[in-house]
């Protein structure tokens, strides 16, 4: 009798060949399957596994490498004292451009008085610039005080978001405000008629669609760039034009949409503003009255000077980007429309307007309760 050992080695036996070739395969079982080679993981392998555990596929370029997942903003200097310097100089601007719309906001909500078509655009100029300030120049203040620093992808593309949506929405509400005035010096009689509560919401949120709608569009195409390793921005903030020089990826679309955008924003709403101010120019001039002429031009100047600075930075900086000036002017060109123009904007109105400065003066004085509970009467 055969043991079970020995009956194995006699089945093992007849499947050897005596020749010496590989005896015939048979199906393999669990315990005869053997561990594929091993095979050396590529180095972007575990970052794509960390990642994807985190809920973050980094995109993969054409290159076979990986797409930056964070942009280097440059500072205005390297050096401590001017670093510092620019830093109070911003942090007073952004505390400035705060408290100033935030009074304006303030005033014209609490005064009856001021509860006109006029003042009601200037409120939503007021939030619009809050808004803008605010997107830019927080992270500014922290890479003065860094010296330098940088910001995440999905933290540039919010940025460049809220910062499109502001620029196209102010240039629009400009329009709209030159359009307010044409109504009021041109045809005064019909004034309550065309710019009456319904219209003035229309147009207000006309302004803010329009704007939203354009932004969403440029954003958009530009989540679908790829960012290769270059990812160092020649400026403080995320913008279209200087996005576009860093992509690796073809830009022709996004290139036509801006230049779109520019002829809409830019040049129509331009010459709307100017057709606007020609027709309230002739018609002052034909008044007889010296103290109308006075009084019409003095309810235009304040947004004529602001419409003049807001262009020219605007204008600079998205319609001319490729006019040979250098980085540093179109950084002076971002402080101003950023940082100056949302202080000054407020200064401008309020003291070249009585009934802003009184409303002003009421608040103040509700502020400090010289006069008891604050009630604000026209």
């Amino acid at each position: 009798m055969v043991t079970g050992s020995a009956h194995l080695q006699q089945r093992a036996s007849r499947c050897v060949d005596p020749v010496g070739h590989a005896p015939h395969q048979e199906l393999p079982t669990p315990h005869t399957l053997s561990a594929p080679p091993h095979r050396p993981m590529p180095p972007w392998a575990g970052l794509a596994v960390s990642q994807r555990l985190q809920g973050l596929t980094p995109q993969r370029t054409a290159n076979n490498g990986t797409a930056v997942e964070e942009f280097v903003l440059q500072s205005f200097s390297e050096e401590p004292g001017p670093r510092i310097l620019f830093l109070a100089m911003f942090l007073l601007l952004y505390l400035g451009a705060l408290a100033g719309n935030a009074l304006i906001v303030t005033a014209i909500s609490l005064h009856p008085g001021l509860h006109t078509p006029m003042y009601f655009f200037l409120t939503n100029l007021a939030i619009l610039d809050i808004v803008c300030t605010s997107t830019v120049v927080p992270k500014l203040l922290e890479n003065l005080a860094l010296k330098g620093g940088t910001i995440t992808y999905q933290g540039c593309m919010t940025q460049l978001f809220f910062l499109t949506w502001c620029l196209g929405a102010e240039l629009l509400l400009l329009t709209v405000m030159a359009y307010d005035r044409y109504v009021a010096i041109c045809r005064p009689l019909h004034y309550s008629r065309l710019m009456g509560r319904p219209v003035c919401a229309l147009l207000a949120g006309s302004v803010w669609a329009a704007s939203v709608v354009s932004t969403s569009v440029h954003t958009g195409l530009m989540t679908r760039l790829t960012f290769c390793s270059h990812n160092q921005i020649q400026h403080f903030l995320c913008e279209i034009p200087t996005l576009l020089l860093l992509s690796c990826s073809p830009t022709t679309l996004n290139n036509v949409m801006m230049v779109l955008a520019d002829v809409y924003f830019g040049v129509v709403n331009f010459l709307l503003t100017l057709a606007s101010y020609a027709y309230i120019i002739a018609s002052i001039v034909r008044m007889r009255s010296a103290t109308g002429r006075q009084r019409a031009f003095s309810t235009c100047s304040s947004h004529l000077l602001v419409v003049t600075l807001y262009y020219s930075t605007v204008i600079y900086t998205y319609i001319l980007p490729g006019s040979g000036s250098s980085l540093e002017n179109g950084k002076v060109v971002a402080v101003l429309y950023t940082a100056v123009s949302p202080t000054l904007n407020p200064l401008i109105y309020s003291l070249r307007n009585k009934d802003v400065k009184v409303a002003l003066g009421k608040v103040f004085s509700c502020i400090r309760g010289r006069h008891g509970p604050c009630r604000l009467t026209g």
